[in-house]
């Protein structure tokens, strides 16, 4: 539970908890592999092999002369003598299991048993940013089934079955509907794969005890748990290949195509309302920052975006949205020094899927300038960065320090923003028409928007923060107000 909520909600008490939990059942898991090694014994009638009787033999051949008969005791067999060693530490470790159990923090346990079902409640179960995790849990699964099959080593299944457990966990608590229709397949491969790791586990346990006689009785165990063993690995591979799979199963109920990126953004904007004070704020920066990005893509101002995006890899609109979305979610923190809260808070918290890690890394660092000082190439954040990967940084940094002075107030009363091309009348250059005149022959950039008044705290906000703006696209930058409502694209007079 506690790790599924740690991806929607960045309370901190989410983390206390399931380490919490971890910490206790650690210290019980000895406890556990020894209890179920000796019913493997059983189980798998290992008593029966390897040509020794249980328990000790008597023979009453007389010594000489004695008048009495002698007592002789036959070897223990591999299982006895296991199980023996078994028992001895099954009486230790219970002792420490129940001292595992007193240490146990109790009272914190039921605090959290009241204070967090209230925060798990506020994401519907079923819902898709709940699937979104499943996805997420199924692909790092489907990885570790592809890995499995291919080395077939011990660790390989191991990390498997863990892997599908996180996954099984996350429809179990979260996806009622998913559940119904996955719940016995998915713990029955979940059992298979746990009793491989089982049967692994009780072989190596046999050989570091010693507990063989010779190499005939050595060689009758290995053959029967490898024969068990290799019987669960078939199953689990014919339930999981071929057109019938299951992981093709679940798949197919989980988020497809385009769903998976739309849901990654629903995901983070849930983690981000969480920590930001005020989030309507950084929505409506976001929209600001694309507005603008847009506009100046559009009118040139970005000469060839496709292959300066290819240059620095990654998708810089995407970049420059994520970070305007989580800008001030170092503010749960406090106002002082949030911007760099901001970067430690996005790097940690990783990527989901459907974006791409080069841009979230990017938007940790645009996230960083978008107030305080301004981003510079010898900035310890971004010196050891390849140039063509600065100058998208600092581009970023610089629209969003400007969308961001759009709300400096909070209170959203500039709605909209549109690039216009120049602030002196259309004319020809060169000989071409004024549309086709490039950008750095034009005199000033004009941004419009909608609801903005001169001499407002807005204006001088702006006034401050177009500055970098203005340095990289190498022109001033006017701000007018802009009628309300859509309007169409001003037409170029001809000269």
């Amino acid at each position: 539970m506690a790790d599924g909520m740690i991806a929607m909600d960045p309370d901190l008490n989410w983390k206390a908890m399931k380490k919490a939990g971890k910490q206790l059942f650690q210290r019980l898991g000895a406890l556990r592999d020894v209890q179920i090694m000796m019913e493997w014994i059983e189980k798998l009638k290992l008593r029966e092999i390897a040509g020794h009787s249980e328990g000790p033999a008597t023979s009453n051949e007389a010594g000489p002369g004695s008048g009495i008969a002698a007592r002789v005791e036959t070897p223990q067999s591999p299982a006895q003598a296991l199980v023996r060693i078994l028992e001895g530490r099954e009486v230790q470790l219970k002792r420490e299991a129940r001292a595992a159990l007193e240490e146990f923090d109790r009272k914190q346990w039921r605090q959290w048993s009241k204070s967090l079902p209230p925060r798990a409640a506020r994401i519907r179960p079923g819902s898709a940013v709940f699937k979104h995790l499943a996805l997420e849990r199924w692909t790092t699964a489907r990885q570790l089934h592809t890995a499995a099959l291919r080395n077939r080593s011990q660790v390989a299944f191991h990390t498997l079955r863990i892997g599908i457990k996180r996954f099984r966990y996350i429809v179990e608590n979260f996806l009622p509907v998913e559940h119904a229709a996955w719940a016995d397949d998915l713990k029955h491969m979940q059992d298979l794969l746990g009793e491989v790791h089982d049967l692994d586990v009780l072989w190596a346990t046999a050989i570091s005890c010693r507990i063989f006689p010779d190499d005939d009785a050595r060689k009758s165990w290995h053959e029967r748990i490898v024969a068990e063993r290799t019987k669960r690995i078939g199953e689990y591979r014919q339930r999981t290949t071929g057109s019938d799979s299951l992981w093709d199963l679940w798949r197919a109920g989980l988020p497809q195509g385009k769903q998976i990126g739309d849901i990654a953004t629903r995901r983070m904007k849930l983690w981000a309302k969480v920590l930001d004070p005020d989030f309507a704020h950084s929505e409506r920066v976001a929209r600001f920052c694309l507005q603008l990005y847009d506009g100046l893509t559009a009118a040139g101002f970005f000469s060839n975006p496709a292959r300066e995006n290819a240059a620095a890899d990654g998708d810089p609109r995407a970049s420059l949205m994520a970070a305007a979305l989580l800008h001030d979610v170092g503010k749960v923190k406090g106002n002082k020094g949030h911007h760099k809260e901001s970067q430690e808070l996005i790097q940690k918290h990783g990527t989901p899927l459907g974006w791409e890690e080069t841009d979230m890394r990017r938007a940790a660092l645009v996230a960083r300038f978008h107030c305080g000082a301004l981003p510079a190439r010898s900035h310890k954040t971004l010196r050891d960065l390849l140039a063509d990967e600065q100058r998208v940084v600092i581009r970023l940094a610089a629209i969003l320090r400007l969308a961001n002075a759009f709300d400096v107030a909070h209170d959203g009363h500039v709605r909209r923003l549109k690039i216009e091309y120049s602030a002196v009348p259309p004319r020809r250059a060169n000989g071409l028409p004024y549309k086709r005149v490039a950008p750095a022959q034009r005199e000033a950039l004009i941004v419009g928007a909608e609801g903005f008044v001169e001499g407002s705290r807005t204006a001088q906000a702006v006034a401050g923060e177009r500055y970098l703006l203005e340095t990289v696209l190498r022109r001033p930058i006017v701000v007018k107000a802009m009628k309300d409502g859509p309007s169409a694209p001003r037409q170029p007079r001809q000269a």
